[in-house]
């Protein structure tokens, strides 16, 4: 029998959208012809989902659960804004958030977990997409866990309870009152959605960020000497913080305080010190690239008149 490789697994997944599993098995059931394990997906009914996988998903819903001490938010894509209001893709949105709260933020790990009602997450996309009738995808995952305090939650946009076109969770660590922190918490995440910051503060921005905004800063006052282009450079990089980096944005609740001075002036009426340690946003989209597509000539080559 031939041996079935990871590369191969990978590339009969690639031609056909199964599952993990099941081009192991297609793959194993056919002495590892890919052509032969192909049809053989066919046939299962389990590679109705390629036809559909070329196709550009940028809407959806993003979904957010939480529970106790732990966070989670999905990114769950299809091809239409129609399909997002559709009660079985809200379902599943939900369900796989649901799933990754109980077995963690990684994608690859979450598409071969078990989903409720039998197979995997990657099969109930599958079978999304062949009763729906559009591509979907599980795009990203992203968990937080606090060992003690709240994770607070928001969801914008929301069409459901916990879906929408935004979704943030925050994690306070915290020994204090946790109704004074759960609303601090949400209000947080509000924050969070409005100002889209890229890091909790400058030492978390990746460096490539902050050399990129270094040269920028030193070819819009080249020529100046060493030592004032050094603090030129500092106050810059203050101003970006200021920008773009959660502790040191201006609270959109109270713009006289920035998100760090509110976490202090909170401890008192907790009781106990707070520490913001980590966020997630999720905005629906964001970084896939959209097909443009030319009304006219659409229109023009339906009706067999491009030329």
């Amino acid at each position: 029998m031939a041996a079935i490789t990871a590369a191969l697994v990978k590339e009969l997944r690639d031609k056909t959208g199964a599952g993990m599993m099941d081009c192991k098995a297609a793959l194993s059931a056919n002495d590892g012809n890919l052509e032969a394990a192909i049809d053989w997906l066919r046939a299962k009914g389990l590679a109705k989902a390629a036809k559909k996988a070329g196709r550009v998903a940028a809407e959806g819903l993003v979904a957010v659960a939480v529970q106790g001490h732990e966070g989670v938010v999905v990114e769950v894509n299809s091809e239409t804004d129609f399909v997002a209001r559709n009660p079985e893709f809200q379902a599943l949105a939900k369900t796989i958030a649901d799933v990754a709260l109980e077995r963690g933020g990684d994608v690859e790990a979450l598409l071969g977990h078990h989903y409720p009602g039998g197979g995997t997450v990657q099969e109930a996309i599958a079978n999304a997409i062949a009763t729906i009738g559009e591509n979907m995808t599980l795009r990203r995952v992203a968990a937080l866990k606090v060992s003690s305090g709240v994770i607070g939650s928001y969801v914008h946009g929301a069409i459901a309870e916990g879906l929408g076109k935004i979704g943030v969770i925050v994690a306070l660590e915290s020994t204090g009152k946790g109704d004074e922190l759960a609303a601090l918490g949400r209000q947080l995440a509000m924050h969070v959605a409005a100002t889209s910051p890229v890091a909790l503060d400058l030492a978390s921005v990746d460096p490539e960020v902050l050399e990129r905004e270094k040269a920028i800063l030193a070819e819009k006052n080249a020529g100046k000497p060493a030592h004032v282009l050094e603090k030129i450079t500092e106050s810059g990089l203050k101003s970006y913080a200021k920008e773009h980096c959660l502790l040191e944005q201006a609270y959109i609740h109270d713009g006289s305080k920035s998100v760090a001075q509110v976490l202090k002036e909170i401890e008192g009426k907790v009781g106990a010190p707070v520490k913001l340690s980590g966020f997630a946003r999720f905005a629906l989209g964001e970084g896939i690239e959209k097909e443009e597509q030319d009304f006219a000539a659409e229109v023009a080559a339906v009706g067999g008149t491009a030329g």
